[in-house]
């Protein structure tokens, strides 16, 4: 007979507990507790957010309020300083109640985590983004992808193009995937930048919300991830100073930001396990009258269970093992960074294996749209197009143990 657990919370501290053993700090305890609470939130909402498409301001408003918008703004600058682990670690637990809350959240979380380790912006106008973030819950992501040129990441100059004026720059173009789109306070726009007598060359530019000749075009409409209003933004002729251009797309001036991939990958992982859990809860009640008992005593659905809870194991050995190591031996980052790719491929491919084991145990009751179990199985599905893509994953990790550069 199986033995009734108290809640989800108790399956998840039974799990969870067992390894990687997180947390193991007060500060990832807070902010992992922290967290629980918000996903029950946005748990509440997530279904009629994606039924309809529409964004969760009213989420969004609750983690500003909680100050979980401002966990990666540096302690000087009014936030908690989170460092990736801590952020993934959350972003995990966030992702449980709402798949596409979570993954906007790290759009703006990572964005703000790159520039504090990175300081390529002056004091000044960092200090000045963090103030807003703090007391008034901006958000900021990058607006890099286009029809066209596709996922950045491939290379390649954008169509997106940066011209100089008396004054400044102008703007001309249209971008592709923009998370938190009608959130957004703050777009950092990907152009090209052609000058006479230099070679083109890929920049990036701040462009406020608001700022005449920027606007949205509301074209998200997709089968997963559907809350997070990536929506198209179109540039015609957008004026902006001088100082609009960003240092951030030339060479890093401190650290290397790549370990940030690290929170996508919690984020699909958070999903998966809101699946596992559903499942296993639906497994422990479901008794259909042919059998003597819950479907959870037969041992087909029990191997189906084992396999998810090794996938699960699995995904969180590999990232959080690799994101402490990055922390730790900051001199190691060329050796480590072979396994950034792996975690990302591992969590994405992991999550989507999850998901359809978790229908495959429900059964075609899964598919119906009043149970959470059909929006993880097509939100999961959104990891694949996250850099690095699967090919150019297994490209850096065939290299990395071929020792070829």
């Amino acid at each position: 007979m199986t033995t009734p657990l108290a809640s989800l919370t108790e399956l998840h501290s039974i799990r969870d507990g067992v390894f990687p053993h997180y947390p193991r700090t007060e500060r990832q305890a807070r902010f992992m507790a922290l967290a629980d609470s918000l996903a029950e939130r946005a748990a509440a909402r997530a279904a009629t957010h994606d039924r309809a498409g529409t964004f969760p301001f009213d989420t969004f408003r609750d983690l500003h309020e909680a100050g979980y918008l401002a966990l990666t703004v540096p302690t000087e600058y009014g936030g908690c300083g989170a460092n990736v682990l801590e952020v993934a670690l959350a972003q995990e637990r966030l992702a449980r109640g709402d798949g596409s809350v979570a993954l906007a959240a790290t759009m703006h979380l990572g964005h703000v985590g790159i520039l504090a380790q990175t300081r390529s912006w002056s004091p000044e106008q960092f200090e000045r983004l963090c103030w807003e973030v703090v007391n008034e819950g901006a958000l900021i992501n990058a607006a890099a992808s286009e029809p066209d040129l596709g996922s950045p990441s491939r290379g390649g100059l954008p169509k997106t193009i940066a011209t100089r004026t008396a004054t400044g720059w102008r703007l001309n173009g249209r971008k592709s995937w923009t998370s938190l789109a009608p959130a957004l306070r703050y777009f950092s726009v990907m152009a090209a930048v052609y000058e006479e007598g230099q070679a083109p060359r890929r920049a990036s530019f701040l462009v406020r919300a608001g700022t005449p000749g920027l606007r949205i075009e509301e074209t998200w409409d997709n089968l997963g991830m559907r809350a997070t209003a990536s929506h198209d933004i179109v540039l015609e002729d957008v004026d902006l100073p001088a100082h609009a251009i960003r240092a951030d797309e030339g060479p890093r001036l401190v650290g290397d930001p790549r370990v940030w991939g690290i929170v996508s990958g919690a984020v699909y992982t958070g999903i998966a396990t809101a699946a596992r859990d559903f499942a296993v809860k639906y497994a422990r009640e479901r008794q259909p009258n042919s059998l003597p008992g819950p479907i959870a005593e037969l041992q087909t659905i029990q191997h189906r269970i084992a396999e998810i809870e090794l996938l699960l194991l699995q995904s969180r050995a590999v990232l959080y093992s690799t994101a402490e190591a990055w922390l730790a031996h900051p001199d190691q980052h060329k050796i480590l960074a072979w396994q950034l790719a792996a975690a990302k491929y591992l969590a994405t491919n992991n999550a989507i294996k999850v998901t359809d084991l978790t229908l495959r145990v429900v059964g075609s009751a899964g598919l119906s749209r009043t149970l959470p179990l059909e929006r993880y199985f097509r939100d999961v599905r959104a990891g694949l197009g996250h850099p690095p893509m699967d090919d150019a994953a297994l490209t850096a990790i065939g290299k990395a143990a071929l020792g070829i550069s």
